[in-house]
């Protein structure tokens, strides 16, 4: 069909160039930028603060560093050269005076401001020997009604003027369709906000009356503010609960742990796995493995989150869950975020599985081509039943036979497009197989997803509902807790002679340092700076008092190969000290290491620290963690960094750990790229709503069962397109 002949209600999905939509000005192209692109957006879009300009002030009756509004006369107005050019204005209001200073003024500003004219003004009034006086106040003609409610001061960027953000708000809120959603019998029954439909607590959040405790405003304890948080927790609930049901209706291979007297001439892989272990299962992996076992089979696709604090033995049973997934003679991948995490689980999982028969692939991007072109033959023929690498896993070029099982460690630290490739990665089969997986059937691999940052009660209700959610709350026996102390930097030499005690004690020592390169706004000493002075200052400190002492450097922009190099050094325990940046943070695993060392420690997270923390301890020998801080020219630390550094010193549970980052930095740590496209709570708060979050979990299944459309309505005004992510 031509152009010509199309149908007035067929949508030109191909418009002419010519047809082209106008392009956006610059305070559109602000909109976009800050996410206001629905009308629901913009009324969502609530103030940061607000400004009573509902009085006005007498001058006489102001106080010294009040935010007033006076209406007065200009009786004088002058630039004033010499030095810094400035604007003078006096202004008279019948009971005093008040100057008025203009640094930034326009031609506009100065015929506004002229001598006679009467004004009304708004600002922070400062006393002084020469009497009252106005920085920059906001300036407009005297007379008009004043507003009835408190004037919104809203979030907004660059080209994008309250004037205009208000306006824009404005006719958002009045053309939003904010018909109610959540069913009477389903309201919250605690608390006042049940009084409140959404438009009105909107309009009364966007112009709140002058009466109001401006503390209910803040805290957000405020009825109005009750009711957008209620709404807001049972969207997200919604749409967890509905990514749940969904892949529920997905199809999965049914991967069966084989036994012996089945289809085996001898013991099951994961038994031989077992047998062979130099250690025991604690009862908390022993735990998890059964939660696994039987969610692989079952023919739907399982999706699961396994946590646990570092060193708690994840990887074994990521092992164990890989053998059950290759005993049904399927493939398993495992994608790292890192090659240095990606190479530690390959040197484990090869030392594990290669005696067994298996063979395993290794998949990075920084592969030659030839190892490559191998590695991709390996996979596609099937041949390679655990493959191991890096997101170079989910590249087009690599086509798995027919992979079951997909492992993601460390997860958050993988965007949602990357954890939605590898799920692709399945191609539907041709042929039934022993399981009875039917041909026609499109199928979804497993998804076991690993963090070492365990998730708190409350996050794990809310982000995490749609997960099932397996924890090895058990370390391993024989180990020794690390020390953690906290020293100034001043005190360097004195960490530098306790690595001397660790290298003659035949022991190694991590140090890390936060940037690669010296950065003029941090001033941060650099990975290379100190690493040099570690050489020099260390020779001669080796185990036999006299030898000299390796010092390795390791940092992100090295290549790969002297990356590899280095780390192999270290792990055979020929290099002393391995100074490097925070590409050690995870998987590392040299239980020889007894000292780390963390330079500058007040500018890392929480959750950073303690993973840092966990590449020692790894041993029967008692470790130690140094908290290297500076203040730089700040006489203390800030309270944030005070109390990452004591939540370090008092515990070393990554549990507790999680949850007091969570209390100092909120959820977005531990969401990491789930939160891509997600929103995250803007108005609930998990620590202080946990009451709010209980009923949203009780309600949502409800209004799914019984009143769906509503359900689509309210996830729709609340997430709009951004609730697919939540399915990764």
């Amino acid at each position: 069909m031509n152009g010509q002949n199309r149908s007035m209600t067929e949508p030109d999905v191909n418009p002419p160039a010519r047809q082209a939509a106008k392009p956006l000005s610059g305070p559109q192209k602000a909109l976009h930028k800050l996410g206001l692109v629905r009308d629901i957006d913009l009324a969502l879009h609530l103030p940061l603060r607000y400004e009573d300009e509902t009085r006005i002030t007498r001058l006489a009756d102001a106080r010294e560093g009040e935010v007033v509004q006076i209406e007065a006369t200009v009786r004088a107005s002058e630039v004033k050269l010499g030095g810094r050019r400035q604007l003078l204005v006096t202004v008279d209001d019948g009971t005093d005076s008040c100057v008025l200073r203009f640094f930034t003024f326009y031609p506009a500003l100065q015929k506004s401001l002229a001598v006679g004219h009467a004004v009304r003004l708004r600002g922070e009034l400062k006393g002084g020997f020469m009497g009252w006086t106005m920085m920059h106040p906001s300036v407009q003609a005297s007379g008009g009604a004043l507003p009835t409610a408190l004037t919104p001061v809203y979030p907004t960027v660059a080209a994008l003027p309250q004037v205009y953000l208000r306006k824009a708000v404005a006719g958002g809120l009045a053309r939003a369709e904010l018909a109610q959603t959540i069913p009477p019998e389903l309201e919250y029954e605690n608390g006042q906000y049940r009084t409140w439909n959404l438009r009105e607590a909107l309009s009364f959040l966007h112009h709140p009356t002058p009466q109001v405790a401006l503390a209910t405003l803040e805290d957000h304890s405020h009825p109005a503010w009750q009711r957008l948080k209620c709404e807001e927790l049972l969207a997200q609930q919604l749409t967890q609960l509905q990514a749940k049901r969904e892949r529920d209706r997905l199809r999965a291979p049914v991967l069966l742990a084989q036994t012996q007297t089945q289809t085996h001439a001898h013991a099951p892989l994961h038994e031989q796995l077992l047998a062979k272990l130099p250690f025991a299962l604690t009862g908390a992996q022993r735990r998890v493995c059964a939660e696994i076992g039987r969610d692989l089979a079952r023919p739907v696709p399982m999706h699961r989150l396994l946590q646990g604090d570092v060193g708690s033995g994840k990887t074994v049973v990521a092992a164990l869950a890989a053998t059950i997934c290759m005993d049904a003679r399927w493939q398993c991948a495992l994608m790292a975020p890192t090659e240095i995490l990606a190479e530690q689980h390959f040197r484990k999982l090869i030392g594990w599985l290669e005696p067994l028969g298996v063979k395993t692939a290794w998949l990075t991007g920084s592969q030659k081509t030839k190892e490559r072109r191998e590695m991709l033959a390996l996979i596609a023929s099937g041949e390679a039943g655990l493959v191991v690498g890096t997101h170079a896993i989910i590249q087009d070029k690599v086509v798995f036979k027919n992979l079951a099982l997909a492992i993601i460690d460390e997860q958050h630290r993988f965007g949602v497009a990357q954890r939605l490739a590898l799920r692709n990665k399945l191609a539907p089969q041709n042929e039934v197989d022993d399981a009875g997986n039917d041909a026609e059937t499109v199928l979804e691999p497993h998804l076991l997803m690993m963090t070492a940052t365990p998730i708190p009660r409350t996050l794990a209700m809310s982000y995490y509902a749609d997960l099932d959610v397996s924890t090895i709350d058990e370390l391993p026996p024989g180990r020794t807790p690390i020390i953690t102390k906290v020293v100034n930097d001043a005190r360097r030499d004195e960490v530098i002679e306790r690595i001397r005690a660790q290298l003659h004690q035949g022991r190694q020592v991590y140090w890390v340092c936060p940037l690669i390169e010296e950065s003029e706004a941090l001033d941060l000493s650099n990975a290379t700076e100190t690493h040099a002075h570690l050489s020099t200052a260390l020779q001669g400190s080796g185990e036999s008092g006299g030898s000299p002492v390796l010092v390795g450097l390791l940092h992100s922009r090295m290549p790969v190969a002297e990356k590899k190099a280095v780390m192999d050094l270290f792990i055979s325990g020929q290099m002393g000290v391995l100074v490097s940046t925070t590409v050690i943070e995870v998987g590392v695993d040299v239980p020889n290491a007894g000292l780390m060392v963390i330079e500058h420690a007040e500018r890392f997270g929480l959750s950073q620290l303690h993973q840092l923390r966990g590449r020692v301890g790894r041993g029967a020998a008692a470790s130690a963690c140094v908290l290297l801080y500076s203040t730089g020219e700040a006489p203390r630390l800030s309270e944030t960094a005070r109390a990452r550094l004591k939540a370090m010193m008092d515990t070393n549970d990554g549990f507790e750990i999680a949850r007091r980052d969570l209390e100092i930095r909120g959820p977005g740590e531990f969401l990491g790229a789930r939160q891509s496209g997600a929103a995250m709570l803007r108005f609930a708060d998990l620590l202080t709503d946990t009451a709010l979050l209980d009923w949203a979990r009780q309600a949502a299944p409800i209004m799914l069962d019984r009143y769906p459309a509503l359900a689509e309505k309210h996830v729709q005004r609340w997430l709009g397109g951004k609730a697919q992510y939540l399915k990764a």
